[in-house]
């Protein structure tokens, strides 16, 4: 039997022993409860969600190295079975948490910490959790052995910020471990349908989560946008806020081609704008922002929200 079919059985055994005791996590949804020794303590923990391909890796990357401007101690956790959270801090693809595990028979005592961490740009420290194979077992599971290995290499005790970047709009449990760790939840989205459509199936996710975990909503990261029309108008229904807005700019798709973070692109005007908004909103967030109770909408309330006549 493989580690993955022992992860699945764990899950479903924990899963119908809470099904047995109470449905407390949304209506209709099973909560799998937190190891409480996995606990993130001392750190600033955020999670970064969005719909798939909008950009969350990027916004991730060029936020914490603003953190790392600031002072701060950074560590950012891609949660994606790709594993290209952090290739524009490091400059590579670098081993996952799974890889490096099998290569030892997943007896995690015989890692070192350089097994499975690299440092990026600007002193930014990298891990990608990486995933299992497809169709053999969940995310969640890689995050909670990530974060296991952090805590057993105590390489969280030195740490002031942790960013994950989570996967998708999957509402899984690759989606909702990071959720158990944070703080504050933000979404990624532009200003179109797509985008608002999955960000409110994200803040009902979330919703769920809160009833057990302490993470709240920080805000809305507008990216790749013009403008942020939809973004506000939407946010204002339902008690969201906009954190911060980078426009649709040629020099954040060059940055990935380039592999480098927008820090790294030069100093014109527009790069310089783009860079400021990252460190305001680094500034922001550390400062600590308002747990937001938003409502999201059914969906067929949003289809004829956003919608044209």
């Amino acid at each position: 039997m493989n580690i993955y079919t022992h992860g699945k059985i764990a899950e479903r055994e924990a899963r119908i022993a809470e099904k047995l005791r109470e449905r407390a996590d949304g209506e209709g949804s099973v909560q799998v409860h937190l190891d409480p020794t996995m606990e993130i303590d001392g750190a600033k923990v955020f999670a970064v969600y969005g719909k798939g391909g909008i950009g969350k890796s990027t916004t991730s990357s060029n936020l914490s190295v603003a953190f790392s401007m600031l002072g701060k101690r950074v560590l950012q956790i891609g949660c994606d079975p790709k594993h290209d959270s952090t290739f524009t801090l490091t400059k590579s693809l670098i081993p996952t948490v799974i890889d490096v595990l099998e290569k030892v028979d997943f007896h995690s005592e015989e890692l070192r910490p350089e097994d499975y961490m690299v440092e990026g740009y600007n002193g930014v420290q990298c891990i990608e959790a990486g995933g299992p194979p497809a169709g053999t077992g969940c995310g969640g599971y890689v995050v909670g052995q990530t974060v296991k290995l952090l805590k057993e290499h105590h390489l969280l005790d030195d740490t002031d910020v942790v960013i994950f970047d989570v996967l998708g709009d999957v509402v899984c449990g690759g989606f909702a471990s990071p959720l158990q760790h944070a703080e504050r939840a933000v979404i990624v989205a532009a200003n179109d349908f797509d985008s608002i459509f999955a960000m409110n199936r994200i803040v009902a996710a979330i919703k769920a989560k809160s009833k057990n975990y302490d993470v709240r909503l920080g805000g809305v990261i507008a990216n790749r946008s013009r403008e942020t029309d939809q973004i506000d108008r939407y946010n204002d229904a339902i008690g969201l806020k906009r954190l911060a807005h980078v426009p649709d700019s040629d020099h954040v798709r060059l940055s990935r081609l380039k592999k480098s973070t927008l820090f790294e692109m030069g100093d014109s005007p527009e790069i310089l704008g783009i860079q400021k908004e990252y460190m305001q909103l680094a500034e922001r967030l550390w400062a600590g922002t308002p747990a937001l109770e938003a409502e999201p909408m059914k969906d067929r309330e949003i289809f004829e929200f956003l919608g044209f006549e």
